[in-house]
């Protein structure tokens, strides 16, 4: 990556961003800032397109149209060996964290440095400890994946991610599962890592009271767009419609709880149902 655009304090640009998958638009036009050294959250209704936003960020989709903007970089018009090279300036916690189940927490974080550098093994060690103690876990070492809880293989996954300390972080769900204890540990994991190593976060969640803990910017993200983007708090006092049904949790709205279907009555005195 090129140093960091503290020309314009955006990191990541969405410019009019299209893109369908199976006859079907995810996203329509859209055009998102995302700011430098800054933890942003990603929300909106399931389906709205918030994954797909970090798989256009890490180059695994392309859009339609429009660019993706990342660091001064457009990540679709990149080549293989350059989009090779982004990725490794990019850490990405998935929610199942991902481990390779077969190898100890040392050997997991471990991995992308012997893959992606030179570094003497010595070396290795050291940045591997130093990522666990970050997270907590150096005394999990030599243990397994599965000798662990979920929130513990979460904080090693996250330790990984960091492994080639990425001027990005992209986190999608990670709270998904977790008890409030560990919930509280990777709010404050996030934030601080984030703050320490003036990284760029975005992370994609549901868990609308954590945001406020964790994120300077909070965007909601449906029908195809970006519908509202501010701090959490004021995402909170928000009157507009789907905002204010979103944040406040409301089983309907201008997110309908019905599927669009035909009349329930006449329904069920059509016959047979085509469905059957």
């Amino acid at each position: 990556m090129t140093s960091d655009r503290h020309d314009t304090g955006h990191f990541i640009e969405f410019d009019k961003v299209h893109l369908s998958l199976g006859g079907r638009t995810i996203l329509d036009e859209l055009n998102l800032s995302i700011p430098h050294g800054q933890v942003t959250a990603i929300m909106g209704p399931s389906g709205a397109g918030k994954t797909t936003l970090l798989r256009l960020i890490t180059g695994q989709l392309k859009p339609d149209s429009g660019r993706v903007v990342v660091n001064g970089e457009v990540v679709s018009d990149m080549s293989t060996k350059a989009l090779n090279q982004y990725r490794k300036n990019v850490g990405v916690l998935l929610q199942n964290g991902a481990l390779f189940t077969d190898l100890t927490c040392f050997d997991n974080i471990a991995l992308p440095l012997r893959e992606h550098t030179k570094l003497p093994e010595r070396l290795i060690r050291k940045i591997v400890l130093m990522k666990l103690h970050t997270v907590g876990l150096r005394g999990a070492a030599q243990m397994y994946p599965r000798e662990l809880s979920g929130g513990m293989n979460r904080r090693i996954a996250m330790a990984r991610a960091m492994a080639m300390d990425p001027r990005l972080m992209l986190y999608d769900e990670p709270f998904a599962g977790l008890d409030p204890i560990s919930m509280g540990i990777s709010l404050r994991l996030i934030r601080q890592v984030n703050e320490a190593l003036n990284m760029t976060s975005l992370v994609v969640t549901h868990d609308i009271n954590e945001v406020v803990k964790l994120a300077h910017l909070a965007c909601i993200i449906a029908h195809g767009n970006v519908i509202a983007a501010a701090s959490p708090d004021e995402l909170f006092q928000s009157q507009e419609p789907l905002v204010a049904q979103f944040m406040q949790g409301l089983p309907d709205g201008p997110v309908a709880f019905h599927y669009p279907a035909p009349d329930l009555a006449n329904d069920l005195l059509s016959g047979p149902s085509r469905h059957a």
